[in-house]
């Protein structure tokens, strides 16, 4: 008989962590799951950690060889048997009702594809970090899902039928890909959420920081193939798109300006090409001849520029 929820850990060289996230799901409340550890190549202590919990007949353990986390993911999928699926990253953990609370919000709308939670961050060592609540959407979230990817993956319950309609995680992308998922969903499915923190996401000890560009010429394909090929540009507002163009390429200035101030520039001209108006790229764009420490200087003194852990939380 299949359990009522399979969860997925996809992980790679994460062994640190893993004993964690696992402790996690088995402190859950509800207790009709399955665990499936998918282990992508793991050249560190990732087995060992792992082998203990298998004496719990609710978890199994698949070793692969170095895929990637889109061909991970798609492995753990295909390993589950239940009709819900829930995912969780090797790093994070989660609370004890979180999975309850879930399948009670599918139990009360058939019709639902994704039930998603707020999240609390922790740093590298498991200390909670201060942070402003994330504005969470349900029902039809596409036009904001499309301008930022607002969904903690650590946090998401999804209905098998989802993927058996809209398909599996895209393998051509290696980041990004919950972004790309959640548009293709939000064509076809509403979306829902609990209004509390059930999840602890680990943030700064992954070095994303050196791929942030590539994430960003990433998404900025996403968007593109999503309006110009999966139907997105029919049904999205005209001043939904741009808005989200407008945020994107300013996002990729103000990356590009840790760098060099020159290459910024062309980024925050087609953010206003998209949007004109749009005080934030102005900002931007006034402030690019000032050196780093006067800038740093107006942010302490009229916080008019981002700044901090919470300003740049996209997880897009």
């Amino acid at each position: 008989m299949s359990p009522a929820v399979s969860v997925v850990i996809a992980t790679h060289n994460y062994g640190r962590y893993l004993a964690g996230a696992v402790r996690s799901v088995l402190a859950q409340t509800f207790t009709d799951f399955e665990l499936v550890i998918v282990d992508d190549g793991s050249s560190d202590d990732t087995p060992e950690v792992a082998q203990p919990f298998l004496r719990d007949p609710r978890i199994r353990y698949h070793r692969t060889d170095r895929q990637g986390q889109p061909k991970a993911k798609n492995t753990g999928i295909r390993l589950t048997t239940a009709p819900l699926i829930a995912f969780l990253d090797a790093d994070d953990v989660w609370l004890p009702d979180k999975l309850d609370r879930q399948v009670a919000r599918f139990a009360a709308d058939p019709e639902l594809g994704v039930v998603y939670a707020d999240r609390l961050l922790m740093d590298a060592e498991g200390h909670e970090l201060e942070c402003d609540k994330r504005l969470l959407y349900r029902g039809n979230v596409l036009p904001e899902m499309f301008q930022e990817n607002f969904i903690c993956f650590s946090s998401v319950m999804v209905r098998r039928a989802v993927f058996e309609e809209v398909g599996l995680f895209d393998e051509t992308i290696p980041m990004a890909i919950d972004y790309d998922l959640w548009l293709r969903v939000g064509l076809r499915y509403r979306f829902d959420y609990v209004d509390a923190s059930l999840v602890k996401y680990r943030t700064g000890h992954a070095n994303l920081s050196r791929r942030e560009e590539e994430r960003q010429l990433i998404v900025v394909g996403i968007m593109r193939r999503f309006l110009d090929e999966r139907g997105g540009g029919g049904v999205l507002d005209r001043r939904v798109v741009r808005r989200a163009w407008a945020e994107t390429y300013n996002n990729m200035a103000l990356e590009r300006r840790l760098r060099s101030r020159l290459a910024a520039l062309p980024w925050l001209l087609r953010s206003l090409a998209a949007m004109p108006w749009r005080w934030a790229t102005w900002k931007g764009l006034l402030s690019l001849p000032l050196p780093e420490a006067a800038r740093r200087l107006l942010r302490r003194c009229f916080a008019i520029l981002p700044s901090g852990p919470c300003a740049s939380a996209s997880l897009r």
